[in-house]
């Protein structure tokens, strides 16, 4: 089997992508944008869930799946205001993540793409 055929969580590791979203975690609380739609009182939940529908998306196990359901990820995000300037902050944020880690270009390349997708089908504002 090649790197191409591999789920991109065999390819970067849990390890890895534990580290990704704790990163990205650790910027939101001082973000003037994405900071106040994250109550302080939840960050810890919200890390777990991130990973945790990662780790399912991107081949891992379905602990997701067991905790929550169908991801409905569109419902989930209703009630947050997320247009073009929350969106691009968000990805940043996950880039900047992405880039401490020793995750090889074409990963990189792939995580890009699909979380900027991921950002952009959750807009509901203008």
């Amino acid at each position: 089997m090649t790197d191409a055929e591999l789920p991109i969580y065999q390819l970067l590791g849990e390890e890895c992508l534990r580290a990704i979203v704790a990163g990205f975690y650790r910027r939101v609380p001082q973000d003037p944008i994405l900071g106040p739609m994250y109550p302080p009182h939840d960050l810890a939940g919200a890390e777990h869930r991130l990973r945790s529908f990662l780790t399912y998306r991107f081949g891992g196990p379905p602990d997701y799946l067991r905790e929550r359901g169908h991801p409905r990820l569109r419902m989930r995000h209703m009630p947050f205001v997320i247009d073009q300037r929350a969106r691009d902050r968000w990805l940043q944020l996950m880039l900047a993540a992405i880039d401490e880690q020793p995750a090889a270009a074409p990963h990189r390349a792939y995580l890009e793409t699909f979380l900027g997708d991921i950002a952009t089908f959750l807009m509901n504002s203008a």
